[in-house]
C-alpha cells in the first residue's frame, strides 16, 4: 500500500506499537506514545534488518522514499547498510582517526624498538601531525593534505624533520592498509615532493694533538661523578649517545670483560657486544659503589629510576668549551672510526664495533660476535693510544 501525507497523519495510536507498510521495505512503525518512525526493512544473507531513517513529519514521505532508494542500490551492489553505518559513526566516534592509529602503531612495535626511537617517534607525531591531522579519518587524508602539514616543518628550517616524519606518517598508512582501515599510503606519494636535507655530519675532533687536549679538559671537567664517567667512558666505548646513557649495570660481565648491549636498544636491532678496556673497567669500578645498587650506570641526577637525559653528554662538553660546531657526543663514534682506520685496523672490525650491523637482519642475529677476538685487541689498543694522547708528556715526545 502506498501510503499519503493524509494516511500518516490519521494512524491510530495503540497500546502497542505496529507497523505499516509503504513500498520496497518502507515502513512507518507508530508507538504508543504518538511518535511515528520511518525504518527500511530489507533481508541481507538470510537475515532481516530494520533501518531507521527518521521520524515523521520532521522526514516527509518523499524525503524517506529517496533514503529508502539510496539504501536498496547498497544493498543491490552486496553492501549491508547497517554494517556501513557502523562504520561511518566509527569514523565519528575515532576509531579511524589517525592519531588513535597511529598511537597503537607506536605501542604496539615500540617494544622492538630502543625506548629514545619510541619516545621520539611519539613526539615528532605528537608535536607535527596530529595537532593538524590527528581527528582526519585515516582514509581520507589525501597526499596533497599531507603535504601542506609537511610543509608546515619545511617552513621552520626542519628539513629532516620533514623527512622523517614523512617516512614515520608512512609506516602507519601501512599498518592501516594491513589492519583493513585504509586501501592506499598517501605518504609514499610525497617521496621526491619535500626539500631534501643538506647531508649531516656530527662534529668531531680528529687530529692526534686536538684529541689529547680534549680527554684532559673532560677529566677535568667539574660534573655530577656519573656524568664525568660517561664522559671518560664515551670515547673508550664510542657507542651511540643513547646507547651510553642505557646502560644497565646487569648487562656488564666484569670476568668476560664485555658489556653485552641487548638488541632491543640497538639502532640496528642486533645484540652488541662492546669488549672492556682495563682503563674503561678501572672507571667502572670507582662508579659502581655510588650506583651500582639501581639499574643504570649513568641514572639521573633526579632519580635512580631513569638514565641521564639524552642531551647531558653534550651539555658537558658545551660547558668544558667545545661548541656545536666542535665536538658533540655522536662525535666520538666518528673520531674512533678515524683514527683506528689510519691506525691499520680491519675496517669489517671497526664496523662491527661501530655497530653496523649486516642489512640481512638474520644473518646480523648471529654475528654479533664476528671478529670478536680482534675487536678485544682493537678495543684495548685503542684505549691505550687514548691514554697516551691524554699524557702531556707526549706531546713533548713528538
Amino acid at each position: 500500500m502506498r501510503l499519503t501525507t493524509v494516511m500518516v497523519k490519521d494512524l491510530a495510536i495503540k497500546e502497542k506499537r505496529y507497523l505499516v507498510s509503504d513500498e520496497n521495505g518502507l515502513c512507518l512503525e507508530v508507538m504508543p506514545s504518538g511518535k511515528k518512525i520511518w525504518r527500511y526493512r530489507y533481508s541481507f544473507t538470510y537475515k532481516e534488518y530494520r533501518m531507521l531513517i527518521g521520524s515523521f513529519p520532521e522526514i516527509s514521505i518523499a524525503e524517506a522514499r529517496k533514503k529508502r532508494d539510496e539504501l536498496r542500490v547498497y544493498v543491490a551492489k552486496g553492501i549491508n547498510p547497517a554494517e556501513k553505518k557502523k562504520e561511518e559513526k566509527a569514523l565519528t566516534d575515532g576509531k579511524y582517526h589517525f592519531e588513535k592509529i597511529a598511537r597503537e602503531w607506536v605501542q604496539k612495535f615500540s617494544i622492538k624498538w630502543s625506548q629514545g626511537h619510541a619516545e621520539l617517534t611519539l613526539t615528532r607525531l605528537e608535536q607535527n601531525i596530529f595537532p593538524y591531522l590527528g581527528k582526519e579519518p585515516i582514509s581520507q587524508i589525501t597526499a596533497p593534505k599531507l603535504l601542506e602539514v609537511l610543509r608546515l616543518i619545511e617552513k621552520r628550517g626542519a628539513l629532516e624533520t620533514a623527512k622523517r616524519v614523512r617516512g614515520i606518517c608512512s609506516m602507519v598508512f601501512r599498518y592501516a592498509i594491513a589492519s583493513g582501515l585504509a586501501e592506499r599510503d598517501p605518504a609514499i606519494d610525497l617521496q621526491g615532493a619535500l626539500t631534501p636535507p643538506p647531508k649531516k655530519h656530527f662534529a668531531t675532533i680528529t687530529d692526534p694533538k686536538k684529541v689529547g687536549q680534549l680527554l684532559r679538559d673532560m677529566e677535568n671537567c667539574k660534573a655530577y661523578f656519573p656524568v664525568h664517567c660517561a664522559l671518560q667512558l664515551a670515547p673508550l666505548f664510542f657507542v651511540r649517545p643513547g646507547e651510553l646513557r642505557h646502560a644497565e649495570w646487569e648487562e656488564f660481565d666484569f670476568d668476560k670483560k664485555e658489556w653485552r648491549i641487548p638488541a632491543h636498544k640497538m639502532k640496528m636491532r642486533t645484540t652488541h657486544i662492546v669488549p672492556l678496556s682495563s682503563q674503561a673497567i678501572a672507571i667502572l669500578n670507582t662508579l659502581k659503589p655510588l650506583t651500582g645498587v639501581g639499574q643504570y650506570v649513568f641514572p639521573s641526577v633526579r632519580t635512580q629510576s631513569r638514565p641521564m637525559s639524552e642531551n647531558t653528554i653534550t651539555v658537558a662538553l658545551r660547558r668544558i668549551g667545545y661548541a656545536q660546531g666542535e665536538m658533540t657526543g655522536h662525535g666520538f663514534r666518528s673520531m674512533a672510526s678515524t683514527l683506528l682506520n689510519e691506525q691499520g685496523w680491519n675496517r669489517d672490525a671497526i664496523e662491527r664495533q661501530l655497530g653496523h650491523s649486516e642489512r640481512d637482519s638474520v644473518r646480523a642475529a648471529y654475528n654479533y660476535a664476528e671478529f670478536l677476538p680482534e675487536r678485544r685487541e682493537m678495543m684495548q689498543a685503542w684505549a691505550d693510544y687514548l691514554e697516551n694522547l691524554k699524557n702531556p708528556k707526549h706531546e713533548l715526545e713528538e
